[in-house]
């Protein structure tokens, strides 16, 4: 059985989404205390093994694709790829807080509350890698990027990967108190995937769009801020992700356009 069609591939892909969360963290959940000290590394650890497992199931029994096209290449720019990502999330995160504590929407979180946590910062890096950023982008970026590019356009597959990846989140547990805040909080979801989504069109792997991703958490925990107005202060992450996100597939196309010019110069 061969199930490509953009619809049918979107709804898996939700429910891998669902899968990997329940499925991989259930053992730790079942077995463990939530106290204990290895409930959260290993129930993350369960997520990522999880999302390994079905969408490998799915690709290779469902849609028949081959795994190597899933963006997980082993290559020298896989690190300096994640690490770029890394650089440009956590820059995004870094610009909003600033503009909304400027503009008064929030303030800086005092130092003698970040200060106790640096030490287990790398720690806490390492839990948003495994439990969302890796497995997420896996999916959506990863899979689903490359499942619907047989179907889709570069920009719709760009525009479906980012606004269901960004609709699923009016589940996910916020600050938002409001309807509006709820809905602001899913665009700026949806702003989070274009931003990775671009990322995987400009180097064609998930690298970077992992990085993007623990990018937007590591910054969140190295400036952290409280909110006087939730509202405005993710209309401006909404902001500074997406002037990412272009950045990125700004920079795609200037690659492009090399490449054109070398294969010219190749022919000449």
């Amino acid at each position: 059985m061969r199930i490509t069609h953009p619809v049918w591939a979107v709804l898996i892909a939700v429910a891998v989404m669902f899968g990997q969360v329940i499925g991989g963290s259930a053992p730790v959940t079942l077995l463990l205390d939530p106290g204990h000290p290895l409930y959260r590394p290993l129930g993350t650890a369960g997520i990522t093994l999880a999302s390994l497992g079905l969408i490998y199931l799915v690709r290779r029994f469902l849609h028949r694709r081959p795994w190597r096209d899933v963006g997980l290449a082993r290559s020298r720019q896989a690190v300096p790829h994640l690490l770029a990502g890394l650089l440009a999330g956590g820059a995004a995160v870094a610009a909003s807080s600033v503009v909304s504590v400027t503009l008064g929407v929030a303030t800086w979180v005092p130092w003698d509350h970040i200060g106790p946590q640096l030490p287990y910062l790398p720690l806490a890096i390492a839990l948003a890698l495994l439990g969302q950023a890796f497995p997420e982008e896996l999916l959506w970026r990863g899979h689903l990027f490359d499942t619907l590019a047989d179907r889709l356009s570069p920009r719709a597959v760009l525009l479906v990967t980012s606004v269901v990846f960004g609709a699923l989140h009016i589940i996910s547990q916020s600050a938002a108190d409001t309807l509006a805040e709820r809905l602001l909080y899913v665009v700026q979801a949806i702003a989070l995937g274009f931003a990775c989504g671009a990322a995987r069109a400009r180097t064609g792997t998930v690298w970077m769009a992992v990085g993007v991703h623990v990018g937007l958490h590591t910054g969140n925990m190295l400036l952290p801020t409280q909110d006087i107005s939730y509202g405005l202060q993710l209309l401006t992450l909404i902001c500074t992700l997406s002037v990412t996100g272009l950045l990125l597939l700004r920079g795609r196309m200037r690659n492009e356009v090399r490449g054109a010019d070398h294969a010219l110069g190749g022919m000449r």
